[in-house]
Parts: structure tokens; C-alpha cells; sequence
């Protein structure tokens, strides 16, 4: 949904040293999909620490707190928590205290402001 929301030049799926992602099949659906697979390093804690500490904060500020009837009713409550409030409200040390969203339009505002001006180029 992301990707496809903002359109990456390039998509990474990192993972850890699972037996699936070392498979044929999910190499040639990585493929398929322009994904670039990349697996992290044995026993390196800090190889995907990002990922690592968005998990626990989902582990410890949904998953502990609620029980769910069902996948789908969990798949529901995760999706809600991150559109309604990891991704719009919620700060990280990591993005100088902003909110995923925040972030990610001061980026993109001082990204439009740094690219160069295109201008026609001269005749030879």
C-alpha cells in the first residue's frame, strides 16, 4: 500500500535469514513485483533496527492491550492503529520527534525546494 501510495524509485524488502526468503519462488515473486530482496546479517541486532523497534512499539501498544476474535479482526485494529495513529500522531526519537507524516512532508517540501530549476538548454 505504501509503495504503491508514493511510488519509490527502487523498493527494498529486507529480512532476516529465513529459509523462505532464501527460496527460488520468492526470489522470482520479488522479481516479478521490482522488489529488490536484501537479508540481513547473522546475528546483528542493529542490521534492521528500525524494524525491530516499530514491531515492539506495535507489540506493546496494540497487540498486548487488545484480544482479537480472529486474523482478520487483528489485521483490521493494526491497519486502524497505524492509519489513525502511528503514521498521523505518534513521534520518534528517530524522525527529530515528528510523526511518520510530519516527517515525511517536511521532507518532501525541502526536497521540491532543493531541486534545481530546469531551464532550456542553450543553442550550440
Amino acid at each position: 500500500m505504501a509503495a504503491e501510495q508514493r511510488s519509490p524509485e527502487e523498493t527494498i524488502h529486507h529480512s532476516d535469514q529465513g529459509c523462505q526468503y532464501a527460496a527460488i519462488a520468492f526470489e522470482n515473486r520479488c522479481k516479478d513485483e521490482g522488489v529488490r530482496p536484501s537479508i540481513g546479517s547473522v546475528g546483528d541486532c542493529y542490521d534492521n533496527a528500525m524494524a525491530e523497534s516499530f514491531f515492539a512499539t506495535l507489540e506493546c501498544e496494540l497487540i498486548e492491550q487488545e484480544s482479537f476474535s480472529d486474523r482478520s479482526e487483528a489485521r483490521l485494529m493494526v491497519f486502524d492503529y497505524l492509519e489513525s495513529f502511528y503514521n498521523p500522531h505518534r513521534r520518534h526519537s528517530a524522525l527529530d520527534y515528528h510523526s511518520p507524516m510530519t516527517y515525511e512532508e517536511i521532507h518532501d517540501s525541502q526536497e521540491q525546494t532543493l531541486l534545481p530549476e530546469r531551464r532550456p538548454l542553450a543553442a550550440v
